[in-house]
């Protein structure tokens, strides 16, 4: 009888204990019903299943060709103002104004005259002024801004055929800053890469300034245009050629590196900050990457992913519109049944992003287990000293 009521004291204790035995975080029930509390809806939850695994493989992801598409191949590259110049004139004679005369000019720089008395003078490299142009002797103020260096060196030809010898005239860009991209960011060593007359794309931009110096699926490119800016991971630059779209001038490149992780809590081997180390990551993968489901622990029901969608993603879904981030996003708590084989498949269809929380409930039998070690801690000592005192009697 005293045997029976020491248990039964020992049972009401840790009866009045259970909700302070320890726990990796609520069980698969206990997680569903806090949906919803006080009649106010605090999350949705989606159940993974084919429908919404297509769903959000379905979501459009950044764009750069979407984005810029009425962008095409930028036009020839026309000479601007601050881009430096270097004109060089030949005369088929001696005689010309570019002769003697020329060579008591210190602006200009006289070549020896050839066999047959043709002679050439080079002036030195000029800026393209606030005004747009350059001055050339015997030919004035020559205007060069949106001309192409073909053009002007015609320009200059006719302003001298009255004076000089059957003049030819070779414009050369030696410094390009009006079509030219700025590349940038702590992966790169900064530069100003001008455009080729045939066009360039963003790869050969981003080669030109010498690389990226981090993996590609920790680097991210972001383009900046005529005021709009979309970022997308440099590996979907390299394996979508269609996102390898042309350079204009004044964009600026910047490389980001910015490594993905997700987190991993409750019944599985580890609980940690995981990193991608990828491209691209499914739940099967991040779950393997946690070492598993812990068999004596986990709940095979109760897989969770934690994730805030736009409203583009909660509307594709079928949820309601919780909107309690201040992005306008909403909280949503996918659900995964690992106790069906079907879930398996799904997980490996299912993406993993930056960011995501992953929990592991514990099975419902572990809380009674710790409530009979807990059962078994308190009810010892007090059994013992039971039989200890009836085996004196």
């Amino acid at each position: 009888m005293k045997v029976a009521t020491v248990f039964a004291c020992a049972a009401a204790a840790a009866l009045a204990g259970c909700s302070s035995i320890p726990t990796a975080g609520p069980t698969t029930a206990q997680v569903l019903d806090q949906a919803v509390k006080q009649d106010k809806r605090r999350f949705d939850v989606v159940e993974i299943d084919p429908r919404v695994v297509s769903t959000l493989s379905g979501q459009s992801s950044s764009s750069l060709r979407a984005q810029f598409e009425r962008y095409g191949r930028p036009r020839t590259p026309t000479i601007g103002i601050g881009d430096t110049v270097l004109v060089s004139i030949w005369e088929a004679g001696s005689g010309g104004v570019f002769g003697a005369a020329a060579t008591e000019n210190p602006s200009v720089v006289v070549l020896p005259a050839t066999g047959g008395g043709a002679h050439s003078i080079t002036i030195p490299d000029q800026v393209v002024g606030p005004d747009g142009g350059i001055s050339v002797p015997y030919a004035g103020r020559v205007p060069v801004a949106g001309r192409t260096p073909l053009q002007v060196q015609q320009s200059i030809e006719h302003s001298l055929a009255d004076r000089a010898i059957e003049p030819q005239v070779i414009v050369t860009v030696t410094k390009n800053v009006s079509d030219a991209v700025t590349v940038s960011g702590e992966l790169v060593a900064g530069a100003r890469v001008p455009l080729s007359v045939g066009g360039d794309r963003l790869l050969d931009v981003i080669a030109s300034a010498g690389g990226a110096k981090s993996p590609l699926y920790e680097t991210f490119v972001r383009l900046s245009r005529d005021g709009v800016t979309v970022t997308i991971p440099m590996d979907t630059l390299v394996s979508h050629p269609e996102e390898n779209i042309y350079a204009w001038p004044g964009d600026v490149i910047t490389l980001v590196r910015a490594p993905r992780t997700f987190l991993v809590f409750g019944a599985t081997v580890t609980n940690l900050q995981v990193p991608f180390d990828a491209s691209d990551l499914n739940l099967a993968q991040a779950v393997a990457k946690a070492g598993g489901l812990q068999d004596a622990r986990a709940d095979p029901e109760g897989v969770f992913l934690f994730r805030f969608e736009p409203p583009s993603v909660v509307k594709a879904l079928g949820a309601p519109e919780l909107t309690t981030a201040p992005d306008g996003s909403s909280p949503i708590l996918y659900h995964l049944n690992l106790r069906d084989v079907t879930g398996y498949f799904l997980a490996r269809r299912f993406p993993v992003e930056d960011n995501d929380i992953i929990y592991v409930a514990n099975a419902p039998i572990t809380q009674l287990q710790k409530f009979f070690t807990l059962l078994g801690t308190i009810s010892g000592p007090v059994l013992g000293g039971v039989v200890l005192t009836h085996g004196t009697k």
